[in-house]
């Protein structure tokens, strides 16, 4: 194993303007960390831009496949790669490891970042005192061990299947999830009963405010914020079937919930009223614009006013328990490649460092 600088190993850039680009209704998505998740990038909350400005930023900075982005101000070392690279857009507080195409590459160096090595020295590397950054010249400068191809490759293809299963498992679930909102339309738009009594959300759920965790130990029950499961605790906040609603933030990022869990004091959590509503209570909440009724001036913010008095079409008990038998049988699924994909991923975040190190040697692995 060697060592090489990161400026020799790839060519590395920040986005190419320090000017914050004007927000248009329609044009190029602006992406920043908020953005990012190991897996893909959250286009729908993402800003556009003009063209202009778009074509600006990339003029020193424009994202190719197999780039990896990399957040250096505010929430530093977020980490994206880009796989396949079919949406053109800008990105702004970022940078970006620009591997020529590289796959093989940029699997390793996107891996090695996700190093404690790696890890350790970008945190020492920060700056800042009302906003951390990392400096341009110090990401140059990282030390990459590097190891021969053969090796990489071994390694890469362990980490790359783990990732692909999560990849898939996610993209099944988002199928299922789009067949469950489907079946929802169905029932509830195209075949509602017009004799079906008009009411509000608030007949149906008591919307209950979510609570600090940061006193909390670790333990087995997650903690879902805006962006998901956030961390795993040692008791929950609520044990039944609840609809998570975003309070600050994204607000139209609605989750189902259907496990003991703990929720952050941005996001909502509900109870139900009565039985085989909460699905139907999800499918509904999830089909409103909740950002479109934002509360807030800064920050887009949700009320319990807001969401009490969304007017709705109460279904009868008989068409609900229909629906919940139509849709269960995929929430299942969905909840079975969801305990998949956690187990993968605590195997994967165990043999990264000891793979990338060469603790595990992978010279007589048969792959």
């Amino acid at each position: 194993m060697k060592t090489v600088r990161a400026d020799k190993y790839c060519k590395f850039v920040t986005d190419g303007t320090h000017d914050s680009p004007k927000q248009v209704n329609k044009g190029r998505k602006l992406i920043t960390s908020k953005h990012l998740s190991r897996y893909g990038i959250d286009f729908e909350s993402a800003k556009n831009i003009s063209e202009l400005d778009y074509q600006k930023v990339i003029s020193r900075s424009k994202v190719e496949q197999w780039d990896i982005l990399f957040s250096m101000i505010g929430t530093i070392g977020n980490l994206y790669l880009e796989r396949n690279h079919t949406i053109e857009y800008a990105c702004k507080n970022m940078g970006i490891f620009q591997m020529g195409g590289d796959a093989r590459k940029a699997k390793w160096l996107y891996y090695y970042l996700q190093t404690p090595k790696a890890r350790k020295y970008i945190e020492t590397s920060g700056r800042g005192t009302t906003q951390s950054y990392v400096p341009l010249a110090a990401l140059r400068a990282l030390p990459i061990d590097v190891v021969d191809d053969f090796t990489r490759d071994k390694i890469i293809k362990i980490l790359w299947n783990i990732d692909e299963k999560i990849l898939t498992n996610m993209q099944v679930n988002e199928n299922l999830a789009d067949q469950a909102q489907a079946i929802y339309q169905q029932f509830f738009l195209i075949e509602a009963d017009p004799n079906w009594p008009l009411g509000h959300l608030l007949d149906l759920i008591n919307v209950k405010y979510g609570k600090d965790h940061k006193k909390l130990a670790a333990g087995v029950y997650p903690v879902y914020g805006s962006g998901g499961i956030m961390r795993y605790v040692e008791r929950p906040l609520y044990e039944k079937e609840s609809v998570l609603i975003p309070r600050k933030g994204t607000l139209n990022n609605v989750m189902y919930v259907n496990q003991p869990f703990w929720s952050v004091d941005t996001m909502f959590y509900t109870e139900m009223k009565q039985t085989n509503v909460a699905k139907f209570v999800y499918h509904f909440v999830k089909s409103k614009d909740l950002a479109s009724m934002n509360a807030g001036s800064a920050v887009p913010s949700m009320t319990t006013a807001i969401l009490n008095a969304l007017e709705l079409r109460i279904p009868s008990a008989e068409a609900l328990l229909q629906f919940e038998n139509s849709v269960t049988p995929m929430y299942e699924m969905m909840k079975k490649n969801e305990d998949q994909s956690r187990k993968l991923t605590e195997l994967r975040d165990a043999l990264l460092p000891k793979l990338m190190s060469g603790e595990i040697d992978v010279s007589t692995i048969d792959l």
